[in-house]
């Protein structure tokens, strides 16, 4: 399949520091690519540029056919991008929120339809500061749905969230993508990796080390004779937790 996303020879440079240095890769319409890396490592620098928030310094991206050097106010009319908590007016109704970004984008969005997207209709005569951790990353996801975009990009959606609101804003990002929207996101949990996206790119120092399927870097790594030092249990304490609170009970989060 022809690809959404093309980054090629990519470099952002700040002064004598190189925080991107060289990367390229492509992503696919329709998948969740993810870029994995410790803090420091690009990838919220990478997603900056793609979003055409910052400036590279040399290198190439097409996104659906368009040139982030020419066309790039064409490419803000097809992708989403996800604002920190800081980004809202915490005084403002969630459907005025709604009504403020739909004027931005120049579009017509019913704020109860876009509410029931990321199952927070029950908050609409709520502010914006009243809502828990999970339920503010919930809704900037559908301030990225706003204009009905080909590609949406989330830098760490789930940073801060307890393992209920982690795993609901999970299915919230694998329903969206079952709807043909291509989802690149950044993140350093690798088990969230392992369970969103198709394919990963692993950067590190500005470089990526490696992009494949997170089962095929599994089986590659098991392969090359890898063990764990300490034997693997059929369930994790995340599990546990999971299963004496209940997943649903709190499906507000």
């Amino acid at each position: 399949m022809n690809p959404i996303i093309k980054v090629k020879n990519l470099f952002k440079k700040y002064n004598d520091l190189t925080a991107v240095d060289g990367i390229s890769f492509e992503v696919t319409k329709g998948e969740i690519f993810g870029l994995l890396g410790p803090n420091g490592a690009g990838k919220t620098t990478t997603l900056e540029i793609m979003e055409t928030l910052r400036d590279k310094t040399s290198g190439e991206i097409i996104i659906d056919g368009l040139s982030i050097d020419k066309d790039q106010n064409e490419i803000k009319k097809i992708i989403g991008v996800q604002l920190q908590a800081a980004g809202f007016y915490p005084n403002l109704f969630l459907p005025e929120l709604i009504e403020l970004f739909s004027g931005l984008y120049n579009v017509d969005a019913d704020p109860i339809e876009m509410l029931k997207l990321v199952d927070l209709q029950e908050k609409a005569k709520s502010k914006f500061k009243e809502l828990s951790g999970g339920q503010k990353q919930r809704f900037s996801i559908c301030t990225t749905l706003i204009n009905n975009p080909k590609i949406i990009f989330l830098d760490e959606p789930t940073t801060g969230l307890d393992p209920q609101a982690r795993r609901n804003l999970w299915e919230l990002i694998q329903s969206i993508k079952g709807k043909g929207t291509t989802i690149m996101l950044t993140t350093h949990y690798m088990d969230e990796a392992e369970v969103l996206c198709d394919r990963v790119g692993i950067i590190d120092n500005g470089k990526i080390l490696t992009i494949d399927t997170p089962d095929n870097l599994i089986d590659d790594l098991i392969s090359k004779g890898f063990e764990r030092p300490k034997m693997m249990k059929l369930a994790t304490l995340e599990d546990v937790f999971l299963n004496l609170t209940g997943h649903d009970l709190r499906e507000n989060s």
